[in-house]
């Protein structure tokens, strides 16, 4: 079986954020990932880690707009000092709680003009970016995100190739990849030489695994035998509360 990380900006939304930790590792998670994790002081959110043995996997650039306005500006054009700026924030503080992972969102856009502007951002991004980490690309699917640029798994993989860094590939999201395809195994499998970082919920709806359309005992036999040893994060709104909703791990 894959190795299993919580997401804890979905998974023990009922707690306080410090005590989703202690939860999650009660649980018996090893690793877990906050998407939006800026709100609170990089100090305590490691505390937490550490009293709890925990790795952090992964999180979000940029922070999110609490106006209302842009989510991310990766594919902006025009917008490079905006990125530059909440890539650096996002370094900081995957630098400060041990995620070796950076999700890149693109922000809304279509078009070549978009498409250009990302990959020169991304191509400045990952140049400059420190030693040990790694940007990923996922694409959302548009009912979830109308408007967002980055809305199919070719796109993602034709930015990936353009940009051409080592430190640069792929998050697939089982969730997405169901909605965006139809065929969330069938992605994987087309896919698997640029995932870099797995995420999994069902779908329609983000719902637990085992409660959509997505065969995760497919789905999980195919990670392991692709020989992906990364984390595989629980990313999806549990029914109820969430310690009474994973018996998907164990099936």
């Amino acid at each position: 079986m894959p190795r299993f990380a919580a997401n804890l900006t979905h998974l023990w939304a009922e707690l306080p954020y410090l005590d989703r930790f202690d939860a999650a590792a009660e649980a018996g998670f090893e690793a877990v990932e906050v998407l939006f994790p800026y709100d609170v002081p990089a100090p305590e959110t490691l505390r937490a880690l550490r009293r709890n043995g925990l790795q952090m996997v992964l999180l979000n650039a940029p922070g999110p707009n609490y106006t209302g306005g842009a989510r991310g500006f990766a594919a902006v054009p025009g917008g490079a000092a905006r990125f530059d700026y909440d890539m650096r924030r996002a370094v900081r503080y995957a630098q400060a709680l041990g995620a070796g992972v950076i999700h890149v969102m693109s922000g809304d856009g279509s078009g070549a003009e978009a498409k250009a502007a990302m990959v020169e951002n991304l191509r400045r991004a990952t140049a400059s970016l420190p030693e040990g980490l790694c940007l990923t690309l996922e694409p959302l699917n548009a009912g979830a995100m109308p408007g967002y640029f980055l809305d199919s798994y070719d796109l993602a993989a034709e930015i990936i190739e353009a940009v051409d860094a080592p430190n640069l590939g792929l998050q697939y999201d089982s969730y997405h990849a169901q909605e965006i395809t139809g065929d969330a195994l069938g992605t994987f499998h087309a896919m698997r030489p640029l995932i870099r970082h797995i995420q999994i919920g069902d779908a329609p709806g983000r719902v637990t695994p085992g409660r959509g359309r997505v065969d995760f005992a497919a789905l999980f036999a195919a990670i392991d035998a692709s020989g992906y040893d990364g984390w595989v994060s629980a990313e999806y709104t549990p029914k109820g509360r969430t310690e009474t909703d994973l018996a998907w791990m164990m099936a």
